[in-house]
């Protein structure tokens, strides 16, 4: 481990920024890779992401940018991935240079939707990245938090120890705590399916539910994810801790979840598509719901809220009336 080379993010949006920070507390250098020249000239005059977290401060002193894949590939062995799960296909397909000997965290809260694998079982199974050179950051964390330097926590899943230790020291600091666990592939599906559930909340919200139902919601939504995990990926973990229910809470509650601004609109009567236009960030839950419909229809898991939102978004089915069948089931 102590022959490594410096650690690089994959990415241009606000969680990939919100990384670039926390690392900058612990790092002298920072490699970092987006497709955009023009974001790149523009951090390197002025010390921010002009698209995402403007007020972040992320010092260009301390970056070494590139907007070449194979380059930061070439150049860096912990690459941590924070491409949307909808573009990770489209930007891998830019490899020339080969991930062999990489360690690869994923920072993507989403499915494949190629594939429909979660992120870590994408790079095991299509490029051969052995489960031990495989982590997982997950939260409870919201990116804008983190800009504005409020105390968050972290999770680092990796079947080697010694590998989310090491990224969690480097991700550390006064305001941000690193939790470190084995359970790769949970904390993984944990971090699709809360983004299920917060368009779940969100399109509620739009329907005028009130908070008595959202925490209804919430506690039918942890158990739904309890089982759904426990079927792809049978292991002794306790579903309450912060990086299953942690993170399901504050994506379902927060002003900042994009995936609950998603469902809101859905709820108030917008298209699924004009939603998408009005929004200038991915909501991961719209990919995340077809892929976990598809994996639950394949292990015979029982979950109404995913079947709920799936019926509405990729069936069309009217919201009200699709969540008025949904109370029923609820309790």
């Amino acid at each position: 481990m102590s022959n490594l080379k410096k650690i690089a993010v994959l990415g241009g949006g606000s969680w990939a920024t919100a990384i670039v920070k926390m690392l900058q507390e612990n790092l002298e250098t920072v490699g970092w890779y987006m497709r955009n020249a023009t974001t790149i000239a523009h951090i390197k005059e002025n010390d921010h992401n002009p698209n995402y977290l403007r007020a972040a401060d992320v010092y260009a002193k301390q970056l070494d940018l590139y907007d070449d894949i194979n380059a930061i590939v070439i150049n860096y062995d912990i690459l941590i991935f924070a491409i949307p799960s909808a573009f990770l296909t489209s930007e891998l397909e830019k490899l020339t240079q080969s991930l062999e000997n990489k360690i690869i965290f994923s920072a993507i809260k989403g499915i494949v939707p190629e594939t429909g694998l979660i992120v870590g079982e994408h790079f095991n199974n299509k490029y051969n990245i052995p489960l031990e050179n495989i982590g997982v950051i997950t939260g409870p964390c919201h990116a804008e938090e983190v800009a504005m330097e409020r105390l968050s926590y972290l999770t680092i899943a990796c079947k080697d120890e010694k590998k989310a230790k090491l990224l969690g020291n480097s991700l550390q600091s006064w305001y941000i705590k690193t939790k470190i666990s084995d359970d790769i592939i949970g904390t993984e599906y944990a971090a699709m399916l809360k983004n299920i559930y917060a368009v779940a909340a969100g399109i509620a919200h739009g329907l005028g539910y009130g908070d008595n139902f959202q925490s209804v919601l919430m506690s039918n939504a942890i158990r739904e994810m309890k089982r759904f995990i426990k079927k792809v990926h049978k292991m002794k973990r306790n579903i309450n801790n912060s990086a299953y229910l942690g993170d399901l809470l504050v994506t379902g509650y927060s002003v900042f979840s994009r995936n609950r601004q998603f469902g809101n609109m859905i709820g108030k009567g917008y298209t699924v598509k004009s939603a998408q236009m009005e929004m200038s960030m991915v909501a991961e839950g719209y990919y995340a719901t077809k892929s976990a419909y598809n994996i639950k229809e394949e292990n015979q898991a029982k979950t109404p809220i995913i079947c709920t939102v799936y019926s509405i978004l990729y069936k069309g089915k009217d919201p009200r009336k699709e969540f008025k069948k949904l109370t029923e089931k609820l309790d």
